[in-house]
This record gives C-alpha cells, structure tokens and sequence, in this order.
C-alpha cells in the first residue's frame, strides 16, 4: 500500500504519539486547577505554546488553541470583521480558491452586510500581490489569503502580500493550515497578524490546532463558558494534543530543509513521469508548489473512478479537499485556475510524504498510467475526443 493523501493528513510522528500517551498517563490534571497536578499539566501547556511561538517567531500570549484550522480561521475572520464593524469598514478581500472553512465564513457574513472581493487566481495557482493593493478600499477591513493551497498546492506570495495590508492599515490573515511545518514561517518579518493551522497536517493529533494573532488585535469568542486561553476559547485545554502538536511542529521544523530536498526531488519525478500520459496537465506552477504536493488533471476520464481504481491497486490519493469529498461538483479550486468543468472532473491530487521511495513514486507513475489508459478505453468523452467529435482541451 501506497499512501499518497498526505494534504488530507499524516501519520503522527513516533515522537508525538509517544509524548501524547505519556502526558495522558502521567499528567492528565486539568491545567486550571490550583493544585500540584493540575499545575504541572498548566507547565506543559504553555511550554508547548513557548516552543509554537518560537517557530513562527511569535509571543507566547499570541497563541491561542484551538481545535483546528477551521476553527482558527472561523474565530480569525469573525473577530476581524467584527472590528471593522465597529469602525463602519464591512469590505474583505479574499481569492476565489481558499478553503471552504474561509470561504463560507465570508458567505456569512455577505449575508451579515459585509461585501466580499474574491480575487481571480491566474492559471498558475497564484495570487498577484498588486491586484490585492489595488482591490483595497477606504472600508476595507481585512485581507484572507492562504499561504498554500489545499488541492493544487502553489505557495502566495505571503510576505509581498502581508507587507502591501501593512502599508495600508489593513489586517492580514493567512490560512496556513497546508504550509506549516513544511515552509519557513516569521510573523513577524511577513507581516502576518493572524496565522491558522493544524496539528495534523505535520504529523500531529487530529482536532488540535492553533491560531497566532498579534497582539493588540482583539478576539471575538467562539465558544463561551470558562477563563481558558485567556478567556478566548472557553473549554479544558486538550494538554496530551497540545503537547503533541508542539513536538510534532518542533520535529518537523528541525528536518523541513533536508525534507523538502528530498520531497521535491520525488516530487519533479512524479510530475515528469505524469506529464507523458497524453492529453494531461499540471494544475498550478511547477515551482512555486509545496514540496510534496503533485496535482493533475486528465482529459476524458472521471476523477472518482480513478480514486477507487488507484486504491484497488493499494494507492490512496484524493481529487482534492477531503473536505469535499463526496460532492458531484468539480473543484472550486479547479475552476478558479481556469480548469473548464469536464476537464476539471478528472483530477488527481497526490501528497507524498517522508516515508516514500524512489520505488513508490515509479509505481505510482505506472499505475495512474495503466489506470488512466483503462478508464479512456471505454470512456464516451474519451471516444468523442479521439473521433474529433469533440475537441481536446489539454
């Protein structure tokens, strides 16, 4: 078996799983308890919130828990709309091919009276950092731009975006869920003012995740009820997750330089041996992608029956999110780089992880090939292309 689904998520590290059992067998007081035991777990706690600071080069205070990167990026934007709000600047820029968690946040608060501007995103999967200058206005209260997208993977120019919001006054929130742990990350020198993430994108526990917001910038709650993370998200902190999260960040941070090497290389490989599958092509820039993501589409076949062939096989990969797994629709994040509908349809995301070998990625090249010349071969859409009834877009 070939595990290829790594955007959707990763195996926890042997370091966090162990760290995570130890804390939930040795210190499991509640961390807002007075006593010994319940100040202990506290210690670990924000020792973990220290280490998280650190990597991104944040404060300890600007770290708040959380239960994911939805979570962050739901109390990120709500908080900041709800500052301007107050202030009579309801107007939000954002791009067309965020993640959903961002997306029907904006939607509801369209709904709420706020206008939203989502900008186009080029065919190469890339935000232009002068349309985001030129799209702020005297209302405008807050820019969402992802760092790296969830389905093609093409890395925004954060910092050129994060210094533009800061000549201009204007908060900047970055989803990062896909990109940490996996990119170098500093608030402070891109000029991020709130950050999401995930625990189990690196290699950390599902449902535990953070969101960094610089200090001075208001929260507003999500979840009400007791005095935890300094009474902005109410509820016992899950010490073991937290912890875990922490040494899964901190591990993979250490090893990012020579992982990325490593990746990129197995990555290109994918790719040169993908693009000799004919009418096929990359969905974003070759380059400017995360070192482990490989996103195509092939012409005349449907996506979902290349996913349940490819794990009959024993490779497990994914069209896109699976956030939206299950949905009839192409990607919106296909559509947004230009991909037409019935092209968008036969899409393949591929997310490679540490633990792959130069013999995996061969057979992955080998068996999306044999997969792909299968489905075309009694493929109607297929059949038509061939005929010239219809005419090849790729």
């Amino acid at each position: 078996m070939i595990y290829a689904d790594n955007a959707a998520t990763t195996k926890m590290s042997e370091a966090a799983l162990h760290t995570m059992i130890s804390v939930i067998n040795e210190n499991y007081g509640n961390p807002s308890s007075l006593y010994h035991f319940g100040q202990k777990a506290k210690e670990l706690l924000e020792k973990a919130r220290t280490d998280i600071a650190q990597i991104i080069n944040a404060e300890p205070r600007e770290i708040i828990f959380t239960s994911g990167g939805s979570e962050s990026d739901n109390q990120a934007i709500l908080s900041v709309a709800e500052i301007g709000r107050k202030s009579g600047k309801k107007h939000i820029i954002s791009s067309a091919f965020e993640h959903h968690a961002v997306l029907h946040t904006l939607r509801k608060l369209e709904k709420d009276g706020f206008t939203v501007t989502l900008l186009d995103v080029h065919a190469d999967g890339l935000i232009r950092p002068e349309e985001v200058e030129n799209a702020i206005r005297e209302d405008t209260c807050l820019v969402t731009i992802m760092y790296a997208n969830n389905e093609i993977g093409t890395i925004q120019p954060i910092a050129e975006i994060g210094a533009i919001c800061r000549k201009h006054n204007v908060p900047f929130h970055t989803d990062a869920v896909q990109a940490i742990g996996h990119l170098p990350i500093d608030v402070k020198a891109q000029n991020i003012d709130l950050l999401s993430a995930s625990a189990h994108k690196f290699h950390g526990p599902k449902g535990t995740g953070f969101l960094y917001v610089r200090k001075g910038i208001p929260l507003t709650n999500l979840i009400e009820g007791g005095a935890q993370e300094r009474g902005k998200r109410a509820g016992t902190e899950n010490v073991p997750a937290i912890v875990a999260t922490a040494t899964a960040l901190r591990e993979a941070t250490e090893t990012m330089d020579k992982t990325a090497v490593m990746l990129t290389r197995k990555r290109n490989r994918l790719i040169e041996g993908l693009k000799e599958i004919p009418h096929s092509s990359l969905n974003g820039d070759a380059e400017r992608r995360l070192p482990s993501n490989v996103s195509f589409c092939f012409e005349g076949i449907e996506g979902e029956a290349l996913l349940l062939l490819l794990d009959q096989k024993g490779i497990m990969a994914s069209s896109g999110s699976a956030c939206t797994s299950g949905a009839l629709d192409p990607s919106h994040v296909l559509l947004a780089i230009g991909r037409v509908h019935d092209v968008a349809h036969g899409s393949l995301r591929l997310s490679i992880g540490e633990d792959i070998t130069d013999d995996d990625v061969e057979e992955i090249i080998r068996i999306v090939k044999e997969v792909v010349t299968y489905l075309r071969s009694f493929s109607p859409i297929w059949r038509d292309l061939v005929s010239g009834k219809k005419q090849f877009i790729l």
